[in-house]
């Protein structure tokens, strides 16, 4: 027995030690670009060549026949991938961007374009994600969406065939699709060079194609990177009914669809055109393009980044992603700046770059570098001054309910946490010329166009961090109506310029390099500062409705006059801290010129105060407005102000999510 034993416990190390040399062998073909990576640092290194990497391209076949050819569409894929590992015969993982931008409008500050060789494949790669991490040991893939540049199909503006096209191009790398080396031909293309991990990145409709592909819950896409996209498609051109925009879809379509397929698409818009009424009601088109519906598929980790005062792709739209990730479960990171519609690698460049290089290590190399454990959040507070947050929201965030409570001047109130009186009013007439930066500046008057309510100046600092909503009951004199509710901080502040022409940002003549170059890519890139502005006001949230939609988020109606409604705004995302000496303001009023479009009508409301409120989610619940706000001296009465200046709001000419610029 006791032999045996012995002879049991050998064979048993024996097969236990043969196990674990499997294992590892299998972690570090699945995991390990290279063996010289083994013994690693905590991050990948640049040990291999960008100028000798592998340069290709190959059309996957997204199973789809959008423009009706009698053909499947297939979707060009741009390859730039180290030559060393393939030839050790090891595997990679895949950074990829998706992108309906490639030939029509540039990518970046610089508004970069693919360029390619007599062979037809990929020079120059926009931005640096190939650069940098192809001598890390990924590789970088550049997909241009169905319908754009050298794809087959259709644009469907966010829709199946967006983003189906991009999980298509994950599925071919994880050997599920199929994929050829010629737009027409049929010689197969295998991806026997990678181990299949994916992660996507992408700013604006490139990362909302990953919020897409990873709202399928497609296998082998481990971690996405949206930069300020859009999580519902219906939340970037309406409000509860109010549209934002004075065009739809089909218009974005048009403005990036390749010559080939406007010869062949007439249809697929005509159906984006029928399905996107101007009504602002819902439909079967708008569900498709929701992928808030489909957050419990998400398996893949999510990098959200968004800027504050993004008045392209409004923070709705990362808001109600993130509260959908959170209550999935889903391993998430973000980083919120005072900017607009702009890329951290244009405002944030010397920790952008490092804190993606730990992300992807971490979750597609499989690096033990602790970026899942630091702070989930980084925020902006004033222009390149960050503070961390463990959690996002804060911990002891609750939503409070303050309400409108009038003053002795009309349209002149305040915030209380108690119901104003029953039978307490408060009246404007919609003007559509004016916008919420006027109506910050008149806070402590009696104007016309809007109601103001505001907190004596704060004895304590008070932190919003989160999405608001603001509940009215207002009495048209008119069928039809929109509404605006807004948060304001009355105080002097240095910001971001976020209505400049670089949102938030101005453009140097140095370049600082990331990564390896080529002399038909560049590394090198135009540095940036911030462009800061001077403010006595600074609105820091946003909401808007068609108060026809007062039964139905989904469907309006007309407006009988005199009759009074109740509806909900939803407040943008946000997380602001007012200072101690600072007042908050509610504001509601009709259009706000620039950010939503005016009613057929130009109704005076009434607001019932006693059934109204605004429900905000302070950092440390009611008690922290109740300490914020006790002992607050009295402010100047109205007309004994200086007049609040605020930024002025920026014209939304841009009609696409993406500025061309950046």
């Amino acid at each position: 027995m006791p032999i045996r034993a012995r002879g049991t416990r050998h064979r048993s190390r024996s097969f236990l030690s043969l196990v674990f040399t499997a294992v590892a062998a299998l972690a570090a073909v699945l995991l390990a670009p290279v063996a010289a990576q083994a013994a690693r640092a905590g991050e990948s290194r640049p040990i291999y060549s960008y100028a000798n990497a592998i340069r290709e391209a190959v059309w996957v076949d997204t199973g789809l026949d959008a423009d009706g050819d009698g053909r499947g569409d297939r979707v060009a894929v741009d390859i730039v991938r180290p030559r060393e590992p393939a030839q050790q015969g090891q595997k990679v993982p895949v950074i990829m961007d998706a992108s309906p931008y490639y030939s029509c409008c540039g990518r970046g500050n610089e508004s970069q374009l693919k360029t390619y060789d007599a062979h037809g494949n990929v020079v120059q790669m926009p931005l640096f994600y190939d650069n940098y991490f192809v001598p890390r040991g990924y590789a970088f893939v550049g997909v241009d969406l169905a319908g754009t540049n050298r794809s087959d199909g259709c644009v469907d503006v966010g829709g199946p065939s967006d983003v189906l096209s991009a999980k298509a191009v994950v599925d071919w790398l994880n050997g599920r699709a199929r994929a050829y080396t010629t737009r027409t031909g049929g010689v197969r293309a295998t991806a026997g060079w990678t181990n299949g991990r994916t992660g996507m990145i992408g700013k604006s409709w490139d990362g909302t194609i990953a919020n897409g592909v990873a709202a399928t819950g497609v296998d082998g896409l481990k971690t996405i990177v949206p930069i300020s996209s859009i999580s519902s498609w219906y939340d970037y051109y309406f409000a509860k009914g109010a549209p934002l925009y004075d065009g739809g879809p089909a218009e974005l379509a048009d403005a990036v669809e390749s010559p080939d397929a406007q010869a062949h698409c007439a249809a697929v818009q005509q159906k984006i055109v029928d399905g996107s009424p101007r009504s602002g009601d819902w439909t079967k088109l708008w569900t498709d393009r929701d992928y808030v519906l489909r957050a419990d598929h998400v398996k893949a980790s999510v990098f959200v980044v968004h800027g504050m005062q993004d008045l392209n792709v409004r923070t709705k739209n990362f808001g109600q992603w993130w509260d959908a990730l959170a209550a999935n479960g889903v391993e998430r990171k973000i980083w919120l700046s005072q900017t607009g519609h702009v890329d951290p690698f244009d405002y944030r460049r010397d920790d952008w770059v490092p804190a993606l290089h730990q992300w992807f290590d971490h979750y597609l190399l499989g690096y033990d570098n602790g970026i899942e454990r630091q702070p989930m959040a980084d925020i902006e507070r004033h222009p390149d001054q960050w503070t961390p947050d463990t959690v996002w929201p804060p911990s002891g965030t609750a939503a409070t309910t303050v309400h409108p409570v009038n003053g002795p001047v009309p349209g002149v109130g305040a915030l209380s946490l108690k119901r104003a009186p029953a039978k307490s009013t408060a009246s404007f007439t919609d003007n559509p010329a004016l916008d919420e930066t006027s109506w910050a500046a008149d806070i402590d008057k009696s104007t016309p166009d809007k109601a103001g309510f505001t907190t004596k100046p704060l004895t304590k600092d008070l932190r919003v961090s989160g999405s608001s909503k603001v509940t009215v009951t207002a009495t048209p004199t008119t069928s039809s109506a929109h509404l605006s509710a807004v948060l304001v901080d009355l105080g002097p502040d240095t910001i971001r310029n976020y209505a400049g022409p670089g949102e938030g940002i101005l453009t140097g003549t140095d370049r600082t390099c990331w990564g390896a170059s080529t002399t038909g890519d560049s590394s090198c890139y135009l540095t940036t500062s911030a462009d800061k502005t001077d403010v006595g006001s600074t609105v820091f949230s946003r909401g808007w409705a068609d108060l026809g939609n007062y039964a139905s988020d989904r469907k309006g109606k007309p407006l009988t006059p005199g009759k009074p409604y109740t509806i909900t705004l939803d407040l943008a995302a946000t997380d602001h801290v007012v200072p101690a000496g600072h007042r908050l303001a509610l504001i509601v009023a009709g259009t706000d010129s620039g950010l939503i479009d005016p009613p057929p009508s130009r109704p005076t409301l009434t607001l019932d105060l006693a059934r109204s409120g605004a429900e905000v989610p302070f950092v440390g619940g009611p008690g922290a407005f109740t300490r914020a706000t006790s002992g607050a001296r009295a402010q100047a009465g109205p007309g004994g102000a200086v007049a609040p200046k605020g930024v002025p709001v920026p014209r939304m000419t841009q009609r696409l999510p993406g500025d061309f610029r950046r």
